[in-house]
């Protein structure tokens, strides 16, 4: 990483990145060039770590935007597995809220729900989402809420750092990278 200024840290390509927030609201934002100049694109990923909602926003060069809303990935596995009868107050989602409360590291609630939404929006752009949502549910949600309600916190505590891990080197990265790739194509045009 380059040298930091007030539009964030200059990388030695010339695109600038840029983290900012407060306690419940955090934003990473990539620039393709300086933000001051006329004709910068940008993606913005913008979350609320409280709720784990948020958008991805992209801004073109020539000043177009677009909105992608995000959510927690849990919640969506569950949501697809579950169908017609889901509730996002379901059993399942509130064993893992109140594990979340009171067993997991502030540190890791924030980086899960500063990847979560990116992890969503890959898996759903890909045709296999069923079927990795499906896997979510039954090896990270179904295990961890047995883990849980067994007692054995470790357990269900390490699958979810592990896979939160797993999905973020497998989906987040790839898709930022793609979406940088974009904007710097559509600048050369």
């Amino acid at each position: 990483m380059g040298e930091k200024d007030k539009y964030g840290y200059k990388h030695d390509d010339g695109h600038y990145s840029k983290m900012t927030g407060n306690e419940s609201n955090s934003s990473y934002s990539i620039y393709d060039k300086n933000p001051s100049e006329k004709g910068h694109s940008a993606i913005h990923i913008n979350i609320n770590t409280d709720t784990g909602k948020g958008q991805i926003v992209e801004h073109g060069p020539d000043g177009k935007t677009s909105k992608t809303d995000t959510s927690c990935y849990l919640t969506t596995a569950c949501m697809r597995h579950l169908k017609e009868n889901f509730d996002d107050n379901c059993y399942e989602l509130k064993v893992l809220r109140w594990f979340r409360d009171k067993y997991v590291s502030e540190e890791d609630i924030k980086h899960y729900y500063s990847v979560a939404p990116v992890i969503v929006e890959t898996i759903n752009k890909t045709e296999q989402a069923d079927t990795i949502y499906n896997y979510i549910y039954e090896t990270i949600v179904l295990y961890s809420v047995k883990q849980i309600l067994q007692g054995n916190y470790n357990n269900a505590y390490n699958r979810y750092k592990n896979t939160v891990l797993l999905l973020e080197e497998k989906f987040t990265k790839p898709f930022l990278q793609q979406q940088f790739l974009n904007i710097l194509k559509k600048v050369k045009k």
